[in-house]
Order: C-alpha cells, then sequence, then structure tokens
C-alpha cells in the first residue's frame, strides 16, 4: 500500500495532476480546499473523499485513488480542529494531521499533536497510520515544556509507533538530512516538519521504504515536499 502526504500551499484544483505520477493507493493533503465546494473537475477527481477545516478553501483532505471505501471516524477534537482520522475499507485507520499556530502556547503546533494523543492515543491500534504536516522538530525542542517534539515522539514509540522516515534513513529525530519544507521557499532555509508515523506491526519486520520529493520537482507548486511510503499489504481488521 502506498500512502502520500502533502501540504500542497493551496489551490489543489490546480495541482493534482502533479500527484499522479506518484501512484498513491492514499493521498492525505493538508492545505486543499474543500471538492464539494470547488470546481466540477476538482470533484470529479476527489471521488470519494473526506475534508476537514476552516471555511472552503483551508483543510486536509483525504482522497483513496484505488476505489476503496472511506468512512470518517468520530473521533472528537474539540478545539482541535485540523485532525482527521478515517477507515479505509475496515482495514486500516489513517489520521490526517495538519498542527496550527495557536494560543495558549501549549495548543500550538506540536502543543496540539500532544493534546490529541491525550485524547485518542489509545484509539491508536497495529493499522493505524498518521500522516501530516506537524510544522514542528526535535531542533526547536523547549527545556520543561512536556509538549515538545521529542515528547511526542517518545510516547508513540512506547506504544509502538514510528516516524517512517526516520526508520528508513536510520537518522535521528532533529537530524534530517532531508527536509520537507522551505521557509519562504527559499534554499537556504530547509526544514523537516512533516511526517507519517506507523505502528511496528504494520512493517512485518521489513524496513519501510521511503521518498522525500525533489525540490526541483516541487517548489513551483509548493513549500512543502510530499513523502511517499509504502507499506506491506494490510489485513481486514478484527472488531
Amino acid at each position: 500500500m502506498r500512502l502520500v502526504t502533502w501540504n500542497c500551499n493551496g489551490a489543489l484544483r490546480r495541482k493534482h495532476a502533479l500527484l499522479e505520477a506518484l501512484d498513491a493507493d492514499i493521498l492525505v493533503i493538508q492545505e486543499c480546499e474543500d471538492p464539494s465546494q470547488s470546481t466540477a473537475e476538482y470533484q470529479a477527481w476527489a471521488k470519494d473523499y473526506a475534508w476537514i477545516g476552516y471555511g472552503k478553501n483551508k483543510g486536509i483532505g483525504i482522497f483513496p485513488r484505488r476505489g476503496q471505501r472511506i468512512e470518517p471516524l468520530d473521533w472528537p477534537a474539540s478545539d482541535l480542529k485540523l485532525f482527521l482520522p478515517v477507515r479505509v475499507d475496515d482495514k486500516y485507520d489513517v489520521v490526517g494531521v495538519w498542527t496550527q499556530k495557536g494560543s495558549p502556547s501549549n495548543t500550538s503546533y506540536i502543543g496540539q499533536f500532544w493534546h490529541y494523543l491525550r485524547a485518542h492515543g489509545e484509539r491508536f491500534g497495529q493499522h493505524t497510520i498518521i500522516a501530516g504536516d506537524l510544522n514542528s522538530n526535535a531542533i526547536w525542542d523547549k527545556p520543561r515544556r512536556l509538549w515538545n517534539h521529542s515528547d511526542c515522539v517518545r510516547e508513540m514509540a512506547m506504544n509502538g509507533f514510528h516516524s517512517l522516515y526516520h526508520l528508513a534513513q536510520s537518522e535521528d529525530q532533529g537530524m534530517e538530512r532531508q527536509p520537507t519544507f522551505y521557509l519562504h521557499r527559499s534554499e537556504l532555509k530547509p526544514y523537516h516538519i512533516d511526517y507519517i508515523f506507523a505502528h511496528d506491526a504494520l512493517l512485518n519486520g521489513v524496513r519501510p521504504s521511503v521518498e522525500v520529493g525533489n525540490r526541483a520537482s516541487w517548489i513551483d507548486a509548493s513549500d512543502h515536499m510530499p513523502i511517499t511510503v509504502d507499506l506491506p499489504d494490510l489485513r481486514v481488521r478484527n472488531h
């Protein structure tokens, strides 16, 4: 199963053709508009999808590309607006994430993810995948703050979840060689802030295949690069 996450930097209706070359089974797209309130061509491309966001132009969309059945999950997020959990073909759960600046500080960026883990971490199972733009990296950890990036990564690891990029590249958090984001699209301001997490059991002991999009190919479309992962075929989940 091939999954792609990408912050498209808006106007997916004009950019979705770029994604066809990635040949994804599932697309998790941040900063995209709601197809139901956009062009007919975009609606036809989106097919069966899930979307949540602010207004009609800024949100997360999850788009199955192989005719899979998609079912939004009722995981209340209170003020944590841009988390989108769905079930796909009754086989696995995908949680789309796009963290935002917030106030107070413990609800900003990685703080939002920390609170989402508090609320729904027990729902994450062996067939759960978390994908999206966390706007976070271990380089920005602050001492004595319980919702640091590294704290979230450690808690995920304690429950069997790991960043697939870091597993594939054998790199430590904060030491990434491949950026996923270029601030102001500048080659001089590269950061790694987009992630895909999955449970160890999902990998069946196999090192995941992960690719980060090439800057030259994607920078005209977005300040973020897509992350593509290939996972083993998944069995139907047990209820």
